[in-house]
């Protein structure tokens, strides 16, 4: 039964995800509930999210879930945009985006806190075809550039940008969804994409070239919940961070493993995924959303009002200062969670 649920949420639209809005946020509440009936835990899983490929192949979320009497149901996040606009619809509970995506998701006043974190990954570079002539930032200006707006790689590219003194209205963007906008690198409708792992590792298999790179433009990986789940749930909230805590255990010790998990959920080629996993995602990371956490994010909240994306700094200032939850995170515990 939970599969047929899962299978048929998974292949609905976004603009059916957010219809069925009103009527999840009910089922939401009912989730709190300790002596609810029908309890259902409704939490994204995502390639550029390898923790949350791993719970959900190992199942031990599901089956530490089922002894408290509710079932999981995990639904597809194909970037940070698309679990924010579920986190805001209310058809999941917790979702997992980039740390920028969350901190603008609370600056336009949804109802979301930073939990935990998953990963402190390099994931997002400017990516451009094996023959481009594009050999630098500035090499930009006046070309079309493929990225899906309200994620990391929009920001990296609008912090990319500046850095040669440009902004995102010298170049022609396209706002194209991660997949996507490789499609459209490849067939030439755009001379450069800002990119994303795992697609991202895919296309340099395939020639493409990361024409600027820079670790300080990526933020961590958020994992991230609804105040009203948390406030109605937190012992299942607290249930999800120790299952990540098990999970990036056993990612550490296993990094091949993930690797395989990763190249079998996102069709990839498994020294592909490995170079994901090995190379440029540190998943061995803290799960407290730390002072390291919204430094990182303080340095792109200007970048969030000047992009148009937040109306005013004072929106993104009482965002970063209200955005983390750390209570669960503090008290993560792996061994709360069976499986091997």
């Amino acid at each position: 039964m939970l599969l047929n649920r899962f299978s048929r949420r998974t292949a609905l639209s976004a603009a059916a995800l957010l219809m069925g809005a009103v009527a999840l946020t009910g089922c939401a509440g009912e989730n709190a509930t300790a002596d609810s009936g029908d309890q259902t835990l409704s939490i994204d899983f995502a390639t550029y999210n390898p923790l949350s490929l791993v719970l959900k192949e190992k199942g031990w979320l599901d089956a530490a879930a089922k002894e408290q009497g509710v079932d999981v149901e995990w639904i597809q996040s194909a970037g940070s945009n698309k679990a924010n606009e579920a986190l805001r619809a209310g058809a999941i509970d917790v979702g997992s985006t980039a740390g920028s995506a969350a901190l603008l998701n609370r600056s336009n006043g949804a109802p979301i806190k930073t939990v935990a974190l998953y990963s402190q990954p390099e994931w997002a570079a400017l990516v451009v075809d094996k023959d481009s002539k594009i050999e630098s930032v500035e090499d930009l200006a006046g070309k079309t550039v493929a990225a899906t707006k309200g994620t990391d790689p929009y920001f990296f590219l609008l912090q990319a940008l500046d850095t040669a003194g440009l902004s995102e209205d010298d170049i022609k963007l396209q706002n194209l969804q991660h997949a996507d906008g490789r499609t459209a690198l490849v067939n030439g409708s755009v001379d450069a994409w800002s990119g994303l792992d795992p697609i991202m590792a895919a296309a340099e298999e395939d020639g493409a070239q990361l024409v600027y790179r820079n670790l300080d433009f990526n933020t961590y990986g958020a994992l991230n919940a609804r105040e009203d789940f948390i406030e109605q749930s937190p012992e299942l909230a607290q249930l999800v961070v120790d299952a990540y805590e098990k999970a990036r255990g056993w990612a550490a010790e296993n990094p091949g493993e993930t690797a395989e998990i990763l190249a079998d959920v996102a069709g990839l080629e498994p020294e592909v995924a490995k170079t994901v996993i090995e190379e440029r995602s540190n998943l061995d990371v803290p799960a407290v959303p730390d002072a390291k956490f919204t430094g990182v994010l303080s340095n792109i909240g200007p970048t969030l009002v000047a992009s148009g994306d937040v109306s005013k700094q004072e929106s993104v200032d009482e965002a970063l200062a209200t955005l983390v939850d750390d209570q669960f995170a503090l008290k993560a515990d792996a061994t709360k969670i069976s499986g091997e």
